[in-house]
């Protein structure tokens, strides 16, 4: 009834004649409903649509992000008939079902919902728009729903073909039978299913797998563009099974499970119809209830050695280029566990990877194999650390050393010598921003002297997911929370942001699809020497870079959202004024 419909937002003034006319051409191009085109096109929003349709039926309106769904109820309706007739069941009180539809007045769809569940219906009304998005949340997408189905069968074939012999038992902690634990990680149904598990994740996109065991559940998580999700919940007995065949396959003590343990997966796959090799980092760790695994994904395909495809602002990797050019002296990348520093060094080693240089890198543990680069694996258990590493680096005649992370004193102290005897040292520290990794070095008990004079370059970073291009939908946000943001008054006044759509097949429904570096690039001038030998704050230090032209990351966020690469909410989560 969309002159109705059309009417009431008219008499609210929510729209002019135009805008309504506008929007009935677009529905009558586009199918759907006449409250999802106004949605659509930006002249009302989902819940100014969903005010009007409780007004146009006199029924109750649901807010289905505030709305409590039970997830039994659920189960009462299948998708297809939920996407078919846009409806979600919320709840069940005796023989009510209760309904929220985007139009109360399809019988048709009351009649369905009543032969299959057998329960009367009382009916709620919400938009189109809001339907759809609660139906994909609840029910996921239809691969969702899919890979749902695959897990449970395959779970279901573990429980019925071989539970008694894969459910272990213990009486006490440590005293399980080395042969059962053997015997039920060599079961056919376990190595299915932890296969399963390893090749979905790749599909999928992650980047790590956690295994995780609590008292009462098995948990099974990717972390996905930056975020963890739940994609399973094995029965509890096969804890055991599935830990001891993971340890199997990393070529770790099945036996030890109190002390934590690291390991490697090395296995071959087939994805988009070619061969890929999959390499696996694993690490396990005791916990209360079991051993937790997490596996990192480290997949060479997705490793960008190309710079200017990092999200460097053009300004930015002209000044980080010029220093990595320089023949010696140091450059830092700093930024928290899984902020992409690894890519950012390996991409720099990769451009200046020439027949004429030698480069060593001191890494723990070696992610990428990179021909042409002298890689060394740490062993701490043998005394081989990043201090041993470099100190032998010096007697190899190196131009390039690179050391996976500086973590203490004596590292720090070699690293900076070595900078400062016609070397280039590239390396990582964990701090918060660029100006805060000056203070870090001098409170490991560097002398003022020796940071002012050996490093370079300072380049702190973030990953923010990237929103995906072809669901993406016009973020409407209030002038002052743009400002709050960090944008300029006039960036507020004009700019056109974005936001993650309700998800399409591109992005498996998740409206991000990848992730784009945020870079903060502080080159340590004449004038930032100065402040470093008088033992300036990081404060002061970064008042001075910003005056002198350094893009923070919380601005390096800001240009990315007007480019309409990522969101105000991702930059706001990963970056502070």
């Amino acid at each position: 009834m969309p002159a109705k419909l059309g009417e009431i937002l008219l008499k609210q003034k929510l729209i002019t004649r135009e805008q309504l006319q506008q929007a009935i051409d677009y529905q009558m191009s586009r199918g759907g409903r006449l409250g999802r085109a106004l949605v659509e096109l930006g002249f009302v929003t989902d819940d100014d649509v969903t005010a009007a349709l409780s007004r146009q039926y006199g029924l109750p309106a649901a807010n289905l992000n505030e709305l409590e769904v039970d997830p039994n109820v659920i189960k009462l309706i299948p998708m297809e008939t939920a996407l078919k007739h846009q409806v979600l069941p919320v709840n069940r009180v005796g023989s009510s079902l209760t309904l929220v539809m985007a139009d109360p007045t399809n019988v048709f769809a009351m009649d369905d919902v009543k032969f299959m569940t057998g329960f009367y219906v009382e009916p709620l009304v919400a938009s189109e728009t809001a339907i759809i998005e609660a139906i994909r949340k609840h029910y996921g997408s239809a691969e969702d729903v899919e890979r749902k189905r695959e897990i449970d069968d395959l779970v279901s074939f573990i429980e019925d073909d071989g539970a008694g012999s894969l459910e272990l038992e213990a009486e006490e902690e440590g005293t399980l039978d080395l042969a059962s634990l053997e015997k039920a990680a060599e079961e056919a149904p376990v190595i299915k299913l932890v296969n399963y598990i390893l090749t979905d994740a790749v599909r999928q996109g992650a980047s790590d797998i956690h295994m995780e065991p609590y008292e009462k559940e098995y948990r099974i998580r990717y972390r996905v563009d930056g975020l963890l999700q739940n994609v399973m919940n094995p029965p509890l007995k096969l804890r055991d099974a599935i830990t001891s065949r993971v340890k199997i396959m990393a070529k770790l003590d099945i036996a030890e499970k109190r002390l934590p343990q690291d390991g490697r997966i090395m296995m071959k796959m087939m994805h988009h119809n070619k061969k890929k090799q999959l390499d696996l980092r694993v690490s396990v760790l005791p916990t209360l209830h079991g051993e937790k695994i997490v596996m990192r994904l480290l997949d060479k395909e997705n490793l960008r050695l190309d710079m200017a495809k990092l999200g460097f602002e053009p300004e930015s990797l002209e000044k980080f280029q010029k220093a990595i050019l320089k023949p010696y002296g140091m450059v830092l990348v700093t930024g928290p566990t899984g902020s992409g520093k690894t890519n950012t060094l390996y991409s720099s080693i990769a451009q200046l990877n020439k027949e004429d240089t030698n480069i060593m890198t001191a890494e723990d543990p070696v992610e990428f194999q990179l021909p042409g680069i002298n890689q060394v694996q740490m062993k701490e258990q043998i005394g081989l650390n990043f201090a041993t590493a470099l100190r032998a680096f010096l007697r190899q005649d190196p131009n390039i050393i690179l050391v996976g992370e500086i973590r203490d004193f004596e590292t720090a102290e070699i690293a900076i010598k070595a900078a400062l005897t016609g070397h280039l040292v590239l390396s990582t520290l964990h701090t918060n921003d660029a100006p805060s990794t000056i203070s870090r070095l001098m409170n490991m008990g560097i002398e003022p002297f020796l940071v002012a004079t050996s490093v370079h370059l300072i380049c702190a970073q973030r990953l923010v997911r990237r929103l995906c291009l072809n669901c993406k939908v016009e973020d409407r946000l209030a002038h002052e929370a743009l400002l709050d943001a960090g944008f300029t008054p006039e960036e507020a006044r004009n700019a056109r942001v974005y936001k993650a759509g309700t998800g399409c097949e591109a992005c498996n429904k998740r409206g991000y699809k990848g992730r784009v570096g945020l870079y903060e690039v502080m080159e340590i001038t004449d004038a930032i020497r100065e402040l470093i030998l008088v033992g300036a704050s990081a404060i002061e230090l970064r008042r001075k870079a910003i005056e002198e032209g350094m893009i923070t990351l919380r601005r390096s966020g800001c240009i990315k959202v007007l480019s309409g690469v990522t969101s105000v909410e991702e930059i706001m989560r990963e970056t502070v004024l």
